[in-house]
């Protein structure tokens, strides 16, 4: 997945908006572990249901702090809005 077309699509998007290197990193990671969490399935097949199940996964099985949990939403939402072009509502 190093390579992917897609990851590459988002640095691309992120680049143009001049997100810092450091968040591009952080964002593309946690957009990584979301697609490899839902067996790499495509983001575009999945919704609010699998945002919610990852979420809930590094809560409850990886124990990571709330502000942890934000991060990897954020990266999950830029990737609906500007890669997807749609919205994705999740619970807080």
């Amino acid at each position: 997945m190093a390579n992917s077309p897609f990851l590459e699509s988002i640095r691309h998007v992120m680049r143009t908006k001049h997100y810092s290197i450091q968040t591009e990193k952080t964002y593309l990671l946690w957009i990584k572990r979301f697609i490899l969490f839902n067996k790499k399935r495509h983001p575009k097949d999945l919704d609010e249901q699998e945002v919610t199940q990852f979420v809930t996964h590094l809560a409850v099985n990886r124990e990571v702090t709330s502000s942890t949990q934000n991060l990897a939403l954020c990266a999950i939402v830029f990737m609906h809005k500007y890669i997807l072009a749609r919205d994705v509502n999740v619970p807080t």
